[in-house]
Order: structure tokens, then C-alpha cells, then sequence
């Protein structure tokens, strides 16, 4: 089995097989694909307890380590998710905030183990690369919004 050149390691304190499986059902190009047990005693843990979780989210590789409580997630690290239109938009956003996990702003959101979210249509980022009014009114817009909405961007980047 090849080992990947860089992988995101996130620290849980003891639930990172059940955060890996939650988002392997969510979003797609995603999977579980090893859950390795600690060989010995540790400090987050005793031998043959859950130690790391090797999975994907949309094809990006991750290690979930249940690492125990010292460090919590911060919204200093995000997973951004592309999304096609609303329907893909409400998808995400409400699996996410509806398994524990709470709304922010502006498209950002938390899921129930604190790891925070983008969920980001790709009309607002295409604004953004447009710049100028177009980028300045989509902004605006988004700046009023938790769950992006993705006509009343469409609508801002019409003027």
C-alpha cells in the first residue's frame, strides 16, 4: 500500500472513525479506507482501542487520530466543499448542521466534533474571481447569509 506524500491529520479526542464514516456518507469521492487500533498503551488510550482512521473527503486524503482531549478544532482549518447549486448547497450544509452540528456565518459551519465547514457555491467564488462591482455586491450579499443562497448571489452579481 502506497503512502500518500501529504495527508491532513485531524485530531479528535476519541471519535474519529465515527467523524470519518459520517463524511464518507455525505459527500461524495469519500471513504473509510483503514482503521488501525493502538499496538500499546497510550496516553489518549489502551492497546486495541481506535488510534487513527485513514479516509477521504472528496478525494482529499485524511488521518483521523483520536489524539484525547488536549487540542480542540478551531476555525483555523476548514474543509472547503464546492457546490454546484442549491439543492447540492442545502445537502451538505444540512447534513452537517443537522447531526449536531451548529450554523455560522457566511457558509461556514461546524459539524457535532467541531470541525468547521465551507460550503461554498461555486457562483459566489466565480464572483470573486470577477472582482470589481460584481465581486463587491455578491460579497455584500453573502456578508447577510449563514447558508449561502445561491439566487440571491446569482441575483447581487447581476446588480
Amino acid at each position: 500500500m502506497a503512502i500518500a506524500k501529504n495527508t491532513i491529520c485531524i485530531w479528535y479526542d476519541k471519535e474519529a472513525e465515527e467523524a470519518a464514516r459520517f463524511y464518507a456518507e455525505v459527500f461524495p469521492d469519500s471513504e473509510v479506507t483503514a482503521v488501525r487500533r493502538a499496538p500499546g498503551d497510550n496516553p489518549s488510550g489502551k492497546a486495541g482501542e481506535v488510534l487513527t482512521v485513514e479516509f477521504t473527503v472528496c478525494g482529499v486524503p485524511c488521518i483521523g487520530l483520536n489524539g484525547g482531549p488536549a487540542f480542540k478544532h478551531s476555525e483555523a482549518f476548514s474543509f472547503q466543499i464546492a457546490t454546484d447549486d442549491q439543492a447540492e448547497t442545502d445537502r451538505y450544509w444540512n447534513a452537517i448542521v443537522g447531526n449536531g452540528g451548529e450554523e455560522s456565518a457566511c457558509g461556514w459551519c461546524k459539524d457535532k466534533w467541531g470541525l468547521s465547514w465551507q460550503i461554498t457555491p461555486r457562483t459566489l467564488s466565480e464572483a470573486m474571481i470577477a472582482g470589481g462591482e460584481e465581486a463587491k455586491r455578491a460579497f455584500d450579499a453573502m456578508m447577510q447569509m449563514n447558508k449561502i443562497d445561491v439566487a440571491a448571489i446569482d441575483a447581487a452579481r447581476r446588480g
